[in-house]
């Protein structure tokens, strides 16, 4: 069950993480990762787009959401182009018959021992903000934004710079 698996329950936040012997890096935040602006796809955009402008800005991967700000998914230049290849998706189907609703989303105040949980099931987690807005009556409401997209290479890259050892 889940709820047994330790690493599961720090994953999904019903439990501080208690590891005895934490690596230097492990309460760092994820903020401290500086991260570049991820790339953006609109849900409407086709698959052939898609793998254009990936293959263009020389990106792997790039979050689908919505004009409203909903996060729709993922969207991998490796999973369109094995779709399109294989006749799953015509060129002109729009990037969501591609995109994995299935994702980990990280705050930029969670821990990187918190990231590192998440990375050994997941390929890269979706770093979220979340911000108060308001509506034209007053009402607020809170919006999560993307603020980028890490992957281990990632956490790998900080760690090796920053070595303690």
């Amino acid at each position: 069950s889940k709820f047994v698996n330790e690493k599961w329950m720090i994953k999904n936040g019903f439990l501080n993480d208690v590891q005895e012997h934490k690596p230097w890096w492990w309460n760092i935040k994820v903020q401290k990762l500086n991260l570049s602006a991820p790339l953006i796809l609109l849900p409407e955009v086709s698959c052939q787009k898609a793998v254009e402008i990936l293959q263009e800005k020389g990106y792997d991967q790039a979050p689908v959401v919505a004009e409203s700000g909903l996060i729709l998914g993922m969207v991998t230049l490796s999973n369109t182009l094995t779709s399109m290849l294989a006749g799953n998706v015509e060129f002109s189907d729009p990037v969501t018959k591609v995109t994995y609703d299935q994702f980990s989303k990280i705050s930029l105040e969670d821990s990187l021992g918190k990231l590192s949980c998440i990375l050994e099931n997941d390929h890269f987690a979706i770093v979220v903000h979340e911000q108060m807005q308001f509506d034209g009556n007053g009402s607020s409401f809170m919006k999560q934004m993307v603020f980028g997209v890490v992957t281990a290479t990632d956490l790998l890259t900080f760690v090796s710079r920053n070595d303690k050892k």
